[in-house]
Formats: structure tokens, C-alpha cells, sequence
């Protein structure tokens, strides 16, 4: 079992790995929108202190953050065969899976549950993603 940080993606905030490699398994860490500044997708501040949060964003930039983790072992979104999603909101359901079926379909996307959550480890956040993915060790 071999478990890594990734090199440029925002450090996470507690002792566990992005990416934990099991053979020909790879488990993703769950995962949101957040940058390597610790900024995050999907959070517009004006000058007011009025915050705007935008599932749609959002989502992107978890599945982007999740597609970079998943090449660190020669993987990508394609090799995705289970999602698992913490929403704060049900109401924001409509936007995250209008973007999640950008990413992914019915025949060769991956199974998945999605789950509303009474809050995740920033305020900021709508969304955060799990992922197990398959990708044949190739020797």
C-alpha cells in the first residue's frame, strides 16, 4: 500500500494522503474545490463581504482536482469506476449534476452515491468528492 501527496495540489488539512494506490486500485482522499494557495474555486468575495458560491464551479474544480490526483499513478477520470459526493445543500443537486454529467455518463461513467452533509471543513465549501479508481499496473 503506498500512499503520496501530491506535488502542487493544496496540502490536505489533517495526516492522510491524496492517493492511496492498492495494487490496481487507487483511492482518492475526498477532495474539493480548493487551491494550492488555499483559495478556492467557485467563491467570489465583493467588496461588501457578500459571498457568492457557485456549485457549478465548484464541482469542476473537484473533479479537475481529482483527475490531476488520479495522473500522479497514471490514471484518469476515465479509470473512475465509484464516486462518492458530500453535498451541504441538497438544493445545490440540480447544478453539481448538470457539471458531474459533463464529466461522466451513463454506460461508461462510474457508479455513485451522493449524500447531503451537515457541513464540510470550510465554510466556502459546497462540495467534496471521493473516488476509487482501476488502472492496471502496467510492468
Amino acid at each position: 500500500m503506498k500512499g503520496k501527496v501530491v506535488q502542487g495540489k493544496a496540502k490536505p488539512r489533517g495526516k492522510f494522503p491524496h492517493v492511496k494506490r492498492i495494487g490496481d486500485f487507487i483511492y482518492v482522499s475526498g477532495t474539493s474545490s480548493r487551491r494550492p494557495d488555499n483559495s478556492f474555486e467557485g467563491v467570489e468575495v465583493d467588496e461588501m463581504g457578500t459571498t457568492n458560491l457557485d456549485i457549478k464551479k465548484q464541482t469542476a474544480a473537484v473533479l479537475e482536482n481529482i483527475n490531476d490526483v488520479l495522473k500522479s499513478e497514471g490514471a484518469s477520470l476515465e479509470d473512475v469506476v465509484d464516486v462518492t459526493s458530500f453535498l451541504v445543500n441538497m438544493n445545490d443537486f440540480k447544478g453539481y449534476n448538470e457539471t458531474y454529467a459533463e464529466y461522466f455518463d451513463y454506460e461508461t461513467g462510474p457508479t455513485r452515491t451522493t449524500v447531503a452533509v451537515h457541513q464540510l471543513p470550510h465554510p466556502h465549501l459546497l462540495i467534496e468528492i471521493k473516488a476509487i479508481a482501476y488502472k492496471k499496473i502496467v510492468k
